[in-house]
């Protein structure tokens, strides 16, 4: 028996956290759907998207809790979550899976 490095589910669960979060930077950031789609997880996010200022961190990571019903404490928000989109997804991703493994 060999592990596997995900599950079907959690592909999907993490194909579903992807969509979500792709969605919630187009809309809390005015952004087109077409860049955010193109985006990898190599992508800057803060610091390299100009719409993503200090002032649209607080307004995006309010919409990621009620979108993917998470809560981000304070203490976690850090310029390496925001750093890339990779970063973002897998922040996002580890916050579901510690909530719905409660």
């Amino acid at each position: 028996m060999s592990a596997t490095p995900s599950s079907p589910n959690e592909d999907t669960a993490i194909a579903e956290i992807d969509r979500t979060l792709r969605q919630v930077l187009a809309e809390v950031l005015g952004l087109a759907p077409e860049r955010v789609d193109g985006f990898d997880l190599d992508t800057g996010l803060f610091g390299h998207l100009p719409e993503l200022d200090s002032m649209a961190v607080a307004g995006l990571l309010t919409e990621i809790e009620d979108q993917l019903d998470i809560t981000i404490e304070d203490d976690e928000v850090d310029g390496d979550m925001l750093e890339t989109y990779g970063a973002l997804l897998a922040f996002v991703g580890a916050k579901r899976a510690a909530t719905s493994g409660s």
